[in-house]
């Protein structure tokens, strides 16, 4: 997974944009209401061939199959695991409550579309299972036998999976005794699910946002020190269902909540930098081009990367419409390197997805491929003033 010696490869952070049909079958399902399993898979699979071609046709160099099978990067272990059900009343993020004014506008902005909402996801109303792999098995080879008709025309490809934490945030719990306990319980469960992607020689993307995101969130009015303690039990939970795997075939990926906002309640990245760099992974994904974190790459002047970890730092803002420019990555990456004094240990990320839940966009579709095609210009501008 680390950088070629001489060019900076690229990649994303796992969802891209999905099409109209499929905002409607996922959302009706995630409402419960009856829909054709065999228009949902077939409205999948098309859209999936035609995200990893894109993907390939743009540049990309690690890839995936954009998620777009999915209702969105949690719930969609309902369909998967067993336990969950009814329906879950999230807090809305603290500088979201901090400012009404805002969260009226960003609530008009959405409309009234077809989408599902994280903030209502079902919970966990019995033990929490994963009894069957038919589904992730099938997922990773159908990625695979795609990948088959482009060898060599990509450097690797990823599967994402969940974070313990952030499941046991999002669904919320009414059946474990606490949050350790349900924390504990998902990330046993998800053992499966992060065996099966390594084990069909896949990448892992774990996408963990509670680790950063809940401190304006369901610890958004309690002390920071609880918040750490939080992270240390997903940490510990996290490694343990990692216990076997090859770190270099997992990347953890860490952000503050994929939204525009104003983001000023965000936990600064050196509170939580210790607790992150204790997970068994071989890279790291972080946001670090939108205009609360752009800055926060400083921190590795301070505090070295470990020596076997890889930085994939978000260099495109997943939640505004601007196109970057090429020269505007390059700078980002060039700024990252010479700070970590290790651009061999680099990749080119995004801060998030590109459609984080279905129907749920920031950014529409044509100007997310104009973005992600900057990327790939921006990385390899940064990798000839950096390798020559």
């Amino acid at each position: 997974m680390n950088a070629r010696s001489n060019q900076i490869p690229t990649t994303h952070a796992g969802s891209l944009p999905r099409t109209p049909a499929l905002h409607a079958l996922h959302a009706a399902r995630f409402r419960g209401d009856a829909i054709d399993p065999q228009e949902l898979a077939s409205a999948a699979r098309d859209a999936t061939r035609e995200t990893v071609e894109r993907q390939i046709e743009t540049g990309l160099s690690i890839i995936n199959n954009g998620e777009v099978g999915r209702e969105s990067f949690i719930t969609y272990l309902q369909h998967r695991m067993t336990g969950f059900g009814g329906e879950s009343e999230r807090r809305a993020m603290g500088d979201l409550m901090a400012y009404p004014g805002y969260l009226q506008y960003l609530r008009r902005l959405r409309g009234d579309g077809a989408r599902v909402d994280l903030l209502s996801a079902p919970k966990a109303v019995a033990e929490i299972r994963y009894e069957d792999p038919g589904p992730i098995e099938r997922e990773c080879d159908e990625l695979k036998g795609l990948l088959a008709q482009h060898a060599d025309e990509y450097l690797d490809a990823f599967v994402s999976s969940p974070s313990p934490g952030i499941v046991a945030t999002a669904m919320q719990n009414e059946f474990y005794g606490d949050l350790e306990s349900y924390v504990r319980a998902v990330a046993a469960a998800l053992r499966m699910e992060y065996r099966t992607i390594v084990g069909r020689g896949l990448l892992l993307q774990i996408d963990a946002p509670d680790l950063a995101l809940e401190r304006h969130t369901l610890f958004q009015d309690k002390p920071l020190s609880d918040f750490i303690a939080f992270v240390r039990v997903v940490v510990d939970a996290l490694n343990d269902a990692l216990e076997g795997l090859p770190p270099e075939r997992v990347r953890l990926h860490v952000c503050w909540g994929n939204y525009p906002g104003p983001h000023d309640q965000d936990v600064p990245l050196e509170d939580i930098w210790s607790e992150l760099t204790r997970a068994q992974v071989g890279a790291m994904l972080l946001s670090m081009a939108n205009p609360r974190h752009a800055h926060e790459y400083r921190l590795f002047e301070e505090r070295p990367l470990p020596e076997h970890l890889t930085i994939i730092p978000g260099v495109i803002d997943t939640t505004t419409n601007y196109v970057e420019h090429p020269e505007t990555v390059a700078d980002r990456l060039e700024r990252i390197a010479h700070t970590t004094g290790a651009p061999e240990r680099l990749i080119a990320g995004t801060d998030c997805g590109l459609e984080t839940s279905a129907g749920s966009t920031n950014v529409v579709p044509e100007v997310a491929w104009a973005k992600l095609r900057a990327l790939v210009e921006g990385a390899q501008l940064a990798s000839r003033r950096l390798f020559g």
